[in-house]
């Protein structure tokens, strides 16, 4: 899997069967020193781990791959199958650029 730079309120999950997994990324930039634990940031939003799962799950009806959960916005999008599909699904929100080093 290639890294992926993203906000921090934008999260990365990925359902496989039954089961649910999140994917976290490292931070490169926190100048505030704002919390970055995961539960932090969801509680900060009002949400907690089960009403993130439970909205993504309504977006696809719980199909298998990936998922956006945005948690300052409480929106979520279901990515694809592959990992290229998250990428693919933030630059249509606007956000990355193409990696010159990927061509």
């Amino acid at each position: 899997m290639a890294s992926i730079h993203a906000p921090i309120h934008l999260q990365i999950y990925e359902r496989e069967g039954t089961r649910w997994f999140f994917h976290g990324g490292n931070i490169f930039y926190n100048p505030r020193g704002v919390p970055t634990d995961l539960n932090s940031i969801l509680q900060k939003n009002g949400l907690t781990r089960a009403k993130v799962v439970v909205e993504l799950f309504r977006v696809n009806g719980g199909k298998s791959g990936f998922y956006l959960a945005d948690i300052q916005e409480k929106k979520y999008f279901y990515c694809g199958q592959k990992w290229e599909d998250v990428k693919a699904k933030l630059r249509s929100l606007g956000i990355g650029r193409d990696d010159p080093m990927e061509h």
